[in-house]
């Protein structure tokens, strides 16, 4: 592991120590950055999900043979 440092508002720095009880800062920001990374990878994911559906739309009929499977 790396030690880095960084620089927090008073503010934010009273809502990490309220926030981490039964655990380290070091801890919880570590548990906070990766949260954040793994929400930007799934955005990511469902934007390309998007754009895929966007550049090849659904055909009409193009699942009515899965209708009766559903039932």
């Amino acid at each position: 592991m790396k030690t880095v440092r960084i620089t927090l508002d008073d503010s934010l720095m009273d809502a990490v120590d309220r926030a981490a009880k039964g655990t380290t800062r070091s801890a919880f920001t570590r548990d906070a950055l990766q949260a954040v990374l793994l929400s930007m990878e799934e955005r990511e994911l469902e934007r390309r999900h998007r754009a895929g559906y966007e550049r090849n739309p659904v055909e009409p009929g193009e699942f009515s043979d899965w209708e009766d499977e559903k039932v």
